[in-house]
């Protein structure tokens, strides 16, 4: 049997149709996740430094725990909902962001233990700046997957957050603005945005 040769036109038409049916896949027709994590760690910085400013209980940090629990709920929301179309770029994305959740639960893995141990878990502060870096990792692969400037650029600010986080506390420095807000702010950055923008041309596409 003769193979079918696909000339260079051909070849960039279906590049592009990958690239526009995985636009879908992440945009507004099977729910934008990148708006669901975004508002969701953004309202939550907001609340934890709510209720740390009118109790003075130290201890809310811990509600930052609820992001397991809407990780699983995102996790059966997402095997319920079928998606027709799955490309070979549908399933790269797919991977960047398991390896992305691997590092991220390795990382508390490892923090947590140790606070464990030795029974002091100021380290778990470190988990939001690296959680920044990682989602900003995560959101600008994609975006470069995807050939969208916005999605692929903007969340280097709020890499750049991370980093003044974690610059923060290696060195002792106090911030003026707490370091909750920011957090949430590198969210809005990170993923709100980028979110906006992707529905945004979906829809002028539709």
């Amino acid at each position: 049997m003769e193979e079918k040769k696909i000339d260079e036109k051909e070849s960039i038409e279906l590049i592009l149709q990958m690239i526009q049916s995985t636009k879908e896949y992440i945009g507004i027709g099977n729910g934008n996740h990148f708006l669901y994590w975004g508002y969701f760690t953004a309202i939550l910085a907001v609340v934890i430094q709510s209720i740390y400013e009118l109790t003075g209980w130290r201890q809310c940090g811990w509600l930052w725990m609820l992001m397991f629990v809407f990780w699983i709920f995102m996790s059966i929301i997402g095997k319920r909902k079928c998606n027709p179309v799955m490309t070979y770029t549908n399933k790269v994305i797919n991977h960047v962001w398991y390896a992305i959740g691997t590092m991220f639960l390795v990382t508390f893995a490892v923090i947590f233990t140790l606070g464990i141990i030795y029974n002091n878990y100021k380290s778990l502060d470190l988990m939001m700046p690296l959680s920044s870096l990682y989602v900003g990792i995560g959101v600008s692969t994609t975006g470069i997957i995807i050939q969208d400037k916005v999605t692929a650029y903007l969340p280097l600010t709020g890499i750049g957050i991370g980093l003044y986080l974690l610059a923060a506390l290696y060195q002792g420095l106090s911030l003026e603005i707490p370091a909750n807000l920011l957090f949430g702010l590198s969210f809005v950055l990170i993923m709100i945005i980028p979110g906006h923008v992707l529905n945004k041309k979906e829809n002028k596409e539709c």
